[in-house]
């Protein structure tokens, strides 16, 4: 993944109305461990990595590159949006688009944060890069992630298999200029 373009970094912080997007910090590492280590927030990526070797293998600022957002609750870390340009991919369609990614801390699951921490992103995103597509990709087993697709206004491009399950790529049209 390489980074976004001609995009100012860190920007300052994205509040929403109960949300704040903003850089990681030292005090974030213990919930990204948390985060990497959740076998339930890892049931459809691969599974977890072990609590040890993150314990050991994790800097001290965890997550600290462009295109990289703590979503932040009343003062604490409940997940992560990442925005990156998809250098690689098992679907050409996805090659040199901005992907997103993001994942939430099964405490945070079914409020709603998830989707009003990625609109955010995106229309951040989109206010830095007009006219950029987006892409996303999830496994079609994942229907809570394949209803936030939907919701954020992503649109099926295609199925492939990849990782032993099905994935689905959505794509998000880029928002034009209004004349």
């Amino acid at each position: 993944m390489t980074e976004l373009g001609p995009v100012a970094w860190p920007p300052d912080p994205i509040k929403t109305e109960r949300l704040v997007l903003r850089e990681p910090e030292a005090r974030d590492r213990a919930a990204f461990i948390e985060l990497l280590a959740s076998p339930e927030v890892h049931a459809y990526l691969g599974g977890p990595r072990p609590r040890d070797e993150l314990e050991r293998e994790m800097p001290e600022v965890p997550g600290r590159r462009p295109g990289s957002f703590v979503v932040d609750l009343d003062g604490a870390m409940i997940g992560q949006i990442l925005l990156t340009r998809a250098t690689e991919h098992r679907c050409p369609a996805a090659v040199g688009k901005a992907d997103l990614g993001y994942l939430f801390l099964p405490r945070a699951w079914g409020f709603g944060y998830a989707a009003e921490a990625c609109a955010a992103a995106l229309n951040w995103f989109d206010g830095v890069l007009l006219g950029e597509p987006v892409v996303l990709t999830t496994q079609t087993a994942n229907v809570g992630s394949m209803r936030l697709a939907a919701k954020l206004g992503f649109t099926e491009v295609e199925r492939f298999q990849a990782w032993d399950a099905e994935q689905w790529l959505g794509l998000r049209s880029p928002v034009t200029p209004s004349a």
